[in-house]
């Protein structure tokens, strides 16, 4: 049994790191989120207006945040027409059924 639950909490702690953050154990809080930014409208089409949205994995499934905060004004322009790997820094919550993060900070991850 301690061996189970050593390996529960690695494995728990391995996804934590990884990004792979449940959606309800975020909102409110001040996160880091690493994923893929792009356009709302003009790459995904599912908005009538540009809107930058960063695409996170969690688990099997990828979460969708829409992304506010005076910091995505000038980082939009850089991922409105081609996405690109991004890390957002800023407080997670819901509005209209949306994961929203507002965002401190916003950049393009550089490749290694």
């Amino acid at each position: 049994m301690k061996i189970l639950t050593t390996i529960l909490m690695s494995a728990a702690a391995a996804a934590f790191a990884s990004g792979g953050l449940a959606a309800e154990e975020t909102k409110g809080k001040t996160v880091t989120l690493e994923g893929t930014a792009t356009c709302a409208k003009c790459d995904l089409g599912t908005e009538d207006t540009c809107a930058t949205v960063l695409q996170v994995k969690d688990g099997d499934k990828t979460v969708t945040y829409y992304i506010t905060g005076e910091p995505d004004k000038e980082f939009h322009k850089k991922i409105c027409k081609s996405s690109k790997e991004a890390k957002a820094t800023g407080t997670v919550s819901d509005k209209d059924g949306k994961k929203m993060l507002e965002v401190t900070s916003i950049e393009e991850k550089t490749k290694k």
